[in-house]
């Protein structure tokens, strides 16, 4: 009789994080980056309106643009990606939307979330499940993914701002962040 051996997909790693890693907390005065992509026009409205409520709030924002991840511009976006990372305080990486741009938005928030900054995955409804299982498998089970509603690219923009409204404050809170000093109860 042979024996074999039958491994468990579902195990966890070893070197698992699973905290969610630090709150953002104040965003006044930080700066805060959005990791966007060539695909999802909705991604692109959505940052567009929430950098402009950060900014309006005090914050600093910048964009960073993922493209064409492999072969020779694997490896310069790499550095790119680490590059950006080094001069913002808070990353809100997206969008999580399709098989393989889930993968690569939560790999690159592991990557942020890594550098010990307040990192956010955002993911449309459909893919959630398999952010969470990507983000474990990467070693950070903890890895905060704040949740839009699916479909979203194929809406028009005037039907993708009211989403961008309703998620500003739950994405926020995702985050552990504020807009305002909150005072100290007594």
């Amino acid at each position: 009789m042979t024996k074999g051996m039958v491994l468990d997909p579902t195990a966890s790693r070893d070197d698992d994080v699973a905290s969610p890693g630090p709150d953002a907390g104040l965003l006044a005065g930080k700066r805060v980056g959005f990791r966007v992509d060539n695909i999802w026009r909705c991604w692109d409205w959505i940052t567009a309106d929430w950098a402009a409520r950060l900014e309006d709030a005090g914050a600093t924002v910048s964009f960073w643009r993922g493209y064409g991840r492999s072969g020779e511009d694997a490896d310069r976006l790499d550095r790119e990606l680490k590059e950006w990372l080094g001069t913002i305080d808070v990353a809100i990486v997206g969008l999580a939307n399709c098989g393989s741009c889930t993968g690569w938005t939560v790999r690159d928030a592991i990557t942020a979330a890594n550098t010990g900054i307040p990192t956010v995955a955002v993911a449309t409804e459909n893919f959630r499940q398999f952010a969470h299982e990507i983000a474990a498998r990467g070693g950070r089970s903890g890895l905060r993914v704040h949740v839009l509603p699916y479909p979203l690219n194929e809406r028009t923009q005037d039907e993708v701002m009211p989403v961008a409204e309703q998620h500003f404050l739950p994405l926020l809170e995702t985050m552990g962040a504020t807009l305002e000093v909150r005072e100290a109860a007594e």
